[in-house]
């Protein structure tokens, strides 16, 4: 029982690829006193490097009198270092010699008060950290009055290093409420291109970020689209968007226990996953920019709950006991969350399966446990996690009707059905609401929020009960009743009769952020039959619709539909399947 794979996204401009093998971290304390007795400062300088760049963040403090008409820090380097972008101020470099200067927003520096501006450079040879730092023509050296030189130190990393953000205020508590979303042109175009589909088009979706290039992206055609991530932020700021989605989706040894969505980074590639993955999109988000849209990251789909459901048993696989015994998926969750969450507008919100995957009280509580571990790990805290999503990609029914967990047929619970199979929840609300409460009881913060993915889970159009059934069978009363028309709960490849369920919407119901649309409708799960690529997407049989199952769908009918390109690729039959079971309806 999982989840789906999600399509590829690539982007053509911006920032040079990273190429790095490893991630180094320096830090130093540079501070020196101004001349006045009324004046000084503190500046604390620390570094995210590879081998071409390398990320700088600096607080500095004013320990004088309150600055009133703006404030400018400058340096100098003793290498080739070039500043290529910044935040938290207004960045100029000229030769060796680097001056920050206040935001329009941020003139005013009180005494004792801190900023933080941060930038991405490049740099050849040695990475050398500047010796001193300069507030408003006064060199800092951590005192009020005194002209002692400055005596540079090294300072240990904080574990799990962090970017920090264009942001200056606190995050909103729900970042869906009162601003539109970003529409994926891309998506947008080959939506249009199906009859009827401009009736769905302009609804926002997620961008998927699912390898290493799809950062940057690549010039020209493709059938997974073009576009880098820093495009989409570019058109997102072009649309006036308030909010853009991105699919944060690379782990090493990714979704351990299919291989539709298998991807690019084997088991032991943590560090790359790191510095070549995660870094370079940080540096991207963390753009002032960007600081106007509310940028929200889905965290890694499908591998966490493997470690719940997949280990052991009938179920277990080779790749989620080593991921688990690696601590990969724990660490690189970790890892991601304490890069983007720190960022001022970024919003991180973790994948949590879905009912019919840990709705059973066997893994409930313990994938609760392991996202919590997971959270906190390097160097990571609550703090980072916005909430939770679940259905990603999936399609279990928002609500069924006619069916709750306390219906009886006969004395007969329908939890002794074969299709409930003993789970606690028949739907995907209540699930992710009783979920949330169970998070928060495992020490996330009690403003969580959680999203609930609805671009594959309307299950309209003729199939659609009116009514409970009227059958005396307990099984057969349940599958007349329900509306999720599945064969098996368990099933999630390009499942036939599906529709699209409801449309994007903020705060629809208590603890739930939003309906969302994370996986854009007609973009497939995975390949009907083995077809060749480079892209790591290798062929499951549950995207077969002649096969007959295994033990994580009960042996029963894949129930996937026929003529299906590879996971990510375009899809149009699906759509207009999907159009025409839309409920509501379009």
């Amino acid at each position: 029982m999982r989840l789906v794979s999600g399509p590829s996204r690539r982007w053509r401009r911006g920032l040079t690829a990273v190429t790095a093998l490893a991630l180094a971290t320096t830090g130093i304390v540079v501070a020196a006193s101004q001349a006045s007795a009324a004046a000084g400062c503190k500046v604390t300088y620390s570094v995210n490097q590879w081998n071409t760049g390398f990320t700088g963040n600096l607080t500095v403090t004013n320990l004088g009198d309150p600055i009133t008409s703006g404030w400018n820090l400058t340096w100098s380097w003793s290498g080739n270092q070039q500043v290529t972008q910044g935040w938290n101020g207004e960045f100029t470099q000229s030769g060796t010699s680097v001056t920050v200067r206040n935001p329009s927003w941020g003139a005013a520096l009180g005494t004792g008060a801190s900023v933080t501006p941060g930038f991405q450079a490049t740099y050849s040879g040695t990475n050398t950290a500047p010796t001193a730092f300069s507030l408003n023509g006064t060199v800092c050296t951590g005192a009020v009055g005194g002209t002692s030189s400055p005596t540079p130190g090294p300072t240990t990393p904080t574990p799990g290093p962090t970017t920090p953000g264009p942001g200056t205020g606190a995050k909103v508590d729900n970042p869906y409420v009162g601003v539109a979303g970003y529409v994926n042109p891309e998506w947008k175009a080959k939506a249009n291109a199906v009859s009827g589909g401009s009736r769905i088009s302009s609804n926002p979706t997620a961008v998927w970020i699912d390898r290493i290039a799809a950062i940057e992206g690549t010039e020209g055609s493709s059938s997974n689209g073009a576009m880098g991530v820093r495009d989409h932020l570019d058109a997102a700021l072009a649309q006036g968007a308030g909010y853009i989605q991105f699919v944060i989706y690379n782990l090493p040894g990714r979704d351990c226990a299919a291989l539709a969505s298998n991807g690019e980074l084997g088991p032991t590639e943590l560090p790359r996953y790191k510095t070549q993955y995660i870094d370079p999109i940080a540096a991207i988000q963390a753009d002032s920019k960007y600081a106007s849209l509310r940028i929200i990251n889905i965290i890694e789909i499908d591998s966490l709950p493997n470690l719940v459901t997949n280990v052991d048993g009938a179920a277990g696989t080779d790749m989620c006991r080593t991921m688990k015994a690696n601590n990969g998926y724990v660490e690189g969750v970790g890892y991601a969350l304490a890069k983007l969450g720190p960022i001022g507008n970024v919003y991180n919100y973790i994948d949590a399966a879905h009912h019919g995957w840990i709705g059973w009280d066997s893994n409930f509580s313990p994938s609760a446990t392991l996202f919590y571990q997971a959270a906190t790990a390097s160097g990571s805290t609550v703090a980072n996690v916005a909430g939770f999503i679940t259905n990603t990609a999936n399609y279990s029914a928002l609500k069924e009707p006619f069916l709750t967990i306390n219906s009886t047929v006969n004395g007969q619970s329908v939890r002794q059905s074969k299709w409930v199979d003993w789970n606690f929840y028949v739907d995907e609300l209540s699930f992710a609401q009783a979920f949330r409460t169970e998070l928060i009881s495992k020490g996330f913060r009690s403003d969580i929020g959680m999203l609930i993915d609805t671009s594959r889970n309307g299950w309209g159009g003729s199939a659609r009960p009116t009514a409970a059934s009227t059958s005396t069978d307990l099984n057969t009363w349940v599958n007349e009743s329900r509306i999720d028309k599945r064969i098996h709960a368990g099933n999630w490849c390009n499942q036939s009769g599906a529709g699209l369920g409801e449309r994007p919407k903020a705060a629809p119901e208590s603890g739930i952020d939003a309906y969302v649309w994370v996986k854009p409708p007609g973009e497939s799960d995975g390949s009907s039959t083995e077809i060749p690529n480079n892209e790591g997407k290798g062929f499951d049989r549950m995207c077969d619709p002649t096969y007959t199952g295994n033990a994580r769908n009960g042996n029963s009918m894949s129930g996937a539909l026929s003529g299906a390109p590879i996971s990510g690729a375009f899809f149009p039959a699906q759509l207009t399947q999907l159009m025409q079971n839309a409920y509501p309806a379009l």
